[in-house]
């Protein structure tokens, strides 16, 4: 859920190189990542994401917003949300803690770290943990 055309690109690049094998889908703004994840209107169909890729500064409903909505959810609050923005905050850090995040990721600026964070996550949470059954 990323509102930043340059940073959506740097993460469809990030998942290139890296060769995720996930489909990426990408939302701009909170209310729309809602709207998505809970299957409303033109998302009717939309597939349930494995995991989540949050900013925390997103248009209309900001990231946290959007991060309590889903942890309070009983079926979304099972999906695993990684927080990658560019804030390093110590109060975004803690808030998003607070509200559930699964991990709290500062976004690099260069794009060869980007890769590497992309990939660890990617391996972290694909290849390593278990995560529980689709509802």
């Amino acid at each position: 859920m990323e509102d930043d055309p340059g940073d959506v690109l740097m993460t469809q690049e990030a998942f290139e190189e890296h060769k995720v094998r996930n489909r990426l889908t990408v939302v701009s703004d909170g209310a729309e990542a809602l709207a998505y994840l809970r299957r409303e209107g033109e998302f009717a169909d939309a597939a349930r994401p494995d995991l989540i890729l949050l900013d925390l500064n997103l248009p209309r409903r900001d990231g946290r917003e959007v991060l309590e909505e889903i942890k309070k959810d009983e079926e979304l609050g099972r999906i695993p949300v990684v927080v990658l923005t560019t804030s390093a905050a110590d109060e975004d850090i803690l808030r998003s803690y607070q509200l559930h995040a699964n991990a709290y990721v500062t976004k690099p600026v260069d794009f060869e770290r980007f890769i590497a964070v992309i990939r660890q996550i990617d391996e972290f949470f694909v290849s390593v943990v278990k995560l529980p059954p689709r509802a």
